[in-house]
């Protein structure tokens, strides 16, 4: 019952919060102070914004480290530096590596592994997803922010960032996902890969 009260609580103050964030007012009909003090005095307010911070920096990290993989060639059922990468092995070393995570092996089985989000609501750090062989989630980038992912895209090809927007990766977008990332991983993450 307590836990029941807290959650209830907590997502009240989640929702003002967001209220907040979008209208610039405090909402009216949310008793915040008395809301805020509950959640203070039980430590979870801290706890949120430290996890919130934690997984915000476990995606500017994964950032950071795909980036220093520009330049890497692409290669079929490639998921090393030395072997070089195919998409999907790309965007499971770079999870394994920054933030300990083991995604599935297949872009699709990737998609099928992590939660859908709206275009709009993309962020550095989660994947998109491209139907570039005429079937679902063939091909797999992570996102960078303003438009732009990083991919291994094809034969021949290296590691390199492009935009979405482009025509070519415009009709070809087949959706994105959000990887859950554990703050208790994310904070005990391997070093990134040697190049």
């Amino acid at each position: 019952m307590r836990k029941t009260a807290i959650a209830f609580l907590l997502s009240l103050s989640v929702a003002a919060h967001a209220q907040t964030a979008v209208s610039g007012e405090a909402p009216t009909d949310v008793p915040h102070d008395a809301m805020a003090e509950l959640l203070a005095s039980k430590g979870l307010v801290q706890r949120l914004d430290g996890m919130r911070q934690q997984m915000s920096l476990a995606a500017s990290d994964l950032v950071v480290t795909a980036m220093g993989f520009l330049g890497v060639p692409y290669r079929r059922g490639g998921n090393s530096v030395e072997t070089g990468f195919d998409c999907s092995g790309f965007v499971r070393a770079m999870y394994e590596q920054t933030v300990g995570l083991v995604l599935p092996r297949r872009a699709a089985e990737q998609a099928q592994a992590t939660q859908m989000i709206a275009r709009e609501d993309l962020k550095p750090g989660d994947l998109v997803f491209f139907n570039t062989m005429r079937r679902a989630f063939s091909h797999v980038g992570i996102y960078v922010g303003d438009g732009k992912f990083i991919h291994s895209p094809r034969s021949g090809a290296q590691v390199r960032v492009e935009d979405m927007r482009t025509a070519y990766w415009h009709t070809r977008f087949n959706g994105a996902r959000r990887v859950a990332i554990d703050p208790g991983v994310a904070a005990t993450a391997a070093q990134p890969l040697p190049r």
